[in-house]
């Protein structure tokens, strides 16, 4: 079963945050009917496109290490539940039952 970890409030204050940063990272989605969106850089109209209930989770590409550091503060400044990865970072929309997730 899958569990809420953002809303829709969160998922706007994250697109807002990526689209102040110059560049933006690049972005793409896994949505809970198993589609994988293209990458994409463009956050303030392409990511809420067609909603946020669909998000399983968001990746979050980075290319440079002060992107990393950018990107992380934005994320850290939402507080959102996620992980970093060795490309970027992974927002989770939903949870499984019994899956623990940590806040950026």
């Amino acid at each position: 079963m899958l569990n809420p970890a953002m809303n829709n409030t969160k998922w706007d204050e994250l697109r807002l945050e990526m689209y102040a940063l110059k560049p933006p990272p690049s972005w793409s989605t896994l949505s809970t009917n198993a589609y994988r969106s293209q990458p994409d850089r463009e956050w303030f109209y392409h990511f809420r496109e067609g909603g946020y209930e669909s998000i399983l989770h968001l990746d979050i590409q980075v290319e440079t290490h002060a992107q990393r550091e950018l990107v992380r503060s934005a994320l850290k400044k939402v507080h959102v539940p996620g992980e970093e990865m060795p490309d970027g970072f992974r927002v989770f929309g939903y949870l499984q039952d019994g899956q623990a997730a940590d806040f950026i």
